[in-house]
């Protein structure tokens, strides 16, 4: 099962010509399951409605509450923000969960769950999108322990692990990936367990999300903030993973496809 994490930059930048970009790369991925962060939508149209049409899959989508407050970066009020996920499997149940935040800094960050019907085992995958601000880690350890509590809410009913993608705005040693993941500290939902996919991957591979390679990228080192979290896979190996590697890397035709880049993890889906 390929599983693919994106922030897509919300209708910043040549977002046409992103638009084009970001399809070539997950056609060439050929993924299973997206989980999308900065998902527009305007009226009719919406950029993972579209996506999922040219590339053949389902999808689900969740709009931010609070959308006015990206509108006015940009000025158009009719445009919303989302988090969305697509998938080859039709998605069977979902819920939507408004991250904690104070006002001053509560833009409508979201986590999504999708309960997806994989060809053997229902699969609970969720997205999630935390708050950029770099020194709210403390609200940021907020909202991971709320996301690991509304993983525990709907994990159940299957044995295949929680799948966990995002735009997590941290770096891997801080203190919210450490209490998300729950291994290097007290986990943020008792007895709940995640393992950063990206740890599988080879250590020599370069594994920065947030690149200054990147020209939508200014003034920041490189840092990897977008993840892949599985819970630990089961007896069976269901969820082991067996690579990670970034995606978007680089332009198409001239363009980059967003200000992040993906990342790809191939997991064991218990198909064979």
């Amino acid at each position: 099962m390929r599983v693919v994490t994106w922030n897509l930059w919300w209708r910043f930048g040549p977002w046409e010509q992103r638009q084009k970009a970001i399809l070539a790369v997950l056609r060439e991925l050929r993924p299973d399951v997206v989980g999308l962060q900065e998902v527009w939508s305007a009226g009719s149209e919406n950029l993972a409605e579209w996506l999922a049409g040219e590339l053949g899959l389902h999808w689900a989508w969740a709009p931010s509450p609070a959308s006015e407050r990206w509108q006015r970066r940009i000025g158009d009020p009719g445009v919303e923000v989302g988090n969305a996920v697509l998938s080859r499997w039709p998605v069977s149940d979902q819920a939507v969960l408004r991250l904690p935040a104070p006002d001053e800094l509560d833009d409508g960050r979201l986590a999504f769950h999708a309960r997806l019907a994989g060809p053997s085992y229902e699969i609970p995958f969720f997205t999630t999108h935390l708050t950029s601000a770099p020194t709210a880690s403390a609200l940021r350890c907020q909202q991971v322990t709320a996301l690991a509590e509304f993983v525990a809410a709907h994990r159940s009913g299957t044995d295949f692990p929680p799948v966990i993608t995002g735009d997590f705005n941290a770096w891997p040693d801080s203190d919210e990936i450490r209490l998300f993941g729950g291994c290097r500290t007290a986990p943020a939902a008792p007895g709940q367990l995640f393992l950063d996919a990206w740890e599988y991957a080879d250590p020599t591979a370069p594994s920065a999300t947030w690149d200054p390679a990147n020209p939508y990228v200014h003034g920041s080192p490189p840092a990897r903030i977008d993840y892949i979290h599985v819970g630990p896979p089961e007896a069976s190996g269901l969820g082991h993973v067996l690579g990670v590697r970034r995606a978007g890397d680089g332009p198409v035709d001239g363009v980059w496809p967003s200000d992040h880049l993906a990342v790809v993890a191939d997991l064991a889906d218990g198909s064979e």
